[in-house]
């Protein structure tokens, strides 16, 4: 296969890796609205729409955040309107989504958790995006260091590199079936799914990044792992805080 794959559309060659990201969020919202019909728990208008603004305006901000914050010295040696908005990365938008989606049900005052139901067509988009990610090669920054081991391949240069995106769908193919397990149970409290969900990935998402290019800012650990931390670190006492509450 030669990298990076590429398309034509209306004239222009485009990279497999938008193109991918796009699909998924349309299947990953399709998926979702499929779901929300057959869900037993209906929420009201403005609780639905605040929950839509919060996450939606929270992963924005917190992709290109955090997608720009990988490497602060380049971002403010060159400052670049075009290189800003072309920055992203998902570990921001799930974390800046998540605090957009509080913030939001505190202004609606709804206490209930509503993220469940987001869980399975979130990693549904995440792995078709990822497919365009390894798509796409060394030619966007989401590929991974060279290495000798037998899962090494040529992503469009010299190296042999570690297909992190391929990894990465290999994971959430788990762990999708690992939660699909736990939800059949149907013996857990509302919310713990998605929390399982955070935690398991941005645990995932902290290794990965140690066999990916990044920018050290406190010792060897980039952005996104500090960032990682943060949300492990919430997640297991939120877990713990969540089944004190609902132990018997």
């Amino acid at each position: 296969m030669d990298f990076p794959v590429t398309f034509q559309l209306f004239g222009n060659t485009v990279l497999a890796h938008p193109l991918f990201e796009a699909l998924g969020m349309f299947m990953g919202m399709r998926y979702y609205f499929y779901l929300k019909r057959k869900s037993t728990e209906k929420l009201t208008f403005n609780t639905s729409a605040a929950v839509l603004i919060g996450a939606t305006a929270g992963a924005l901000i917190g992709s290109k955040l955090i997608g720009n914050l990988e490497n602060p010295y380049k971002l403010f040696e060159h400052f670049d309107l075009k290189s800003i908005w072309s920055n992203n990365t998902i570990v921001g938008g799930l974390a800046f989504g998540l605090m957009g989606v509080e913030l939001a049900k505190k202004i609606v005052k709804h206490k209930e958790s509503t993220g469940d139901l987001i869980v399975f067509p979130l990693m549904l988009a995440i792995i078709i995006g990822r497919i365009g990610c390894f798509l796409t090669g060394v030619y966007e920054e989401t590929y991974g260091l060279p290495t000798d081991s037998i899962f090494g391949m040529h992503l469009g240069d010299q190296y042999l590199r570690h297909p992190v995106a391929l990894y990465e769908i290999v994971f959430l193919i788990s762990l999708w079936v690992i939660l699909k397990i736990k939800k059949s149970t149907k013996e857990y409290p509302s919310g713990y799914i998605f929390q399982l969900f955070m935690l398991s990935y941005f645990t995932f998402r902290f290794f990965l990044d140690f066999i990916k290019p990044r920018v050290g800012i406190i010792g060897s650990l980039g952005t996104i792992q500090l960032l990682c931390i943060c949300v492990i670190i919430y997640y297991i006492f939120k877990i713990r805080k969540t089944k004190t509450v609902n132990s018997p």
